[in-house]
């Protein structure tokens, strides 16, 4: 067993890698460009939310309908004609990436301390690099994309931008991996 205090380096390194990944992967390569679309006629329909009086927090989700009106032939008729989707809106204003950052920042150290806690707590000192990577790697993936699977089931979105979005987990999940299995104690 291995304290998770002796960590500290591997939890804060890991963080400062799958940062810096994260930032090349979603600023630099092409590979996440075509996830999200522009609505059609945006300003109409963002008129038509504003007259509406949609607000930031809940998710909306249409046409709505309760658990008993479900089957009913006004609500499968609704369902029919759509759309159908589900809406998150977030404040207005322009979008604040230094606290979209500094939260996923934050998120990475957590899923560090948590490697640091599995892992510390399952292996020992002196434990053989690939081991610590397999224990280190699983842990890591699954804070990272384990849940991103309900989003195409419950939420709708697309499986080939869940399909990218855990192949990303599974980039981050190696490089923390990499790291702690490097810098295991000895």
């Amino acid at each position: 067993m291995v304290p998770i205090t002796t960590l500290w380096l591997p939890i804060l390194l890991s963080a400062v890698i799958v940062f810096v990944a994260s930032s090349i992967i979603h600023m630099v390569l092409p590979f996440h460009k075509n996830d999200y679309r522009k609505l059609p006629e945006e300003d109409k329909l963002l008129e038509a939310m504003r007259t509406a009086g949609v607000t930031p927090g809940p998710t909306y989700h249409f046409p709505h309908t309760t658990h008993q009106e479900m089957k009913s032939p006004k609500a499968v008729e609704r369902f029919k004609r759509g759309p159908v989707g589900l809406l998150n809106v977030i404040p207005s204003g322009p979008p604040s990436m230094g606290k979209f950052l500094g939260q996923w920042f934050v998120y990475c150290l957590v899923i560090g301390v948590f490697v640091a806690y599995l892992t510390g707590g399952t292996r020992g000192p002196g434990t053989q690099y690939l081991e610590v990577f397999r224990v280190a790697g699983t842990t890591a993936f699954l804070g990272y994309a384990g849940a991103l699977i309900q989003d195409s089931i419950w939420r709708g979105q697309t499986w080939s931008v869940t399909f990218k979005h855990s192949f990303d987990g599974l980039i981050y999940g190696l490089l923390t991996a990499g790291t702690f299995g490097w810098l295991w104690p000895r």
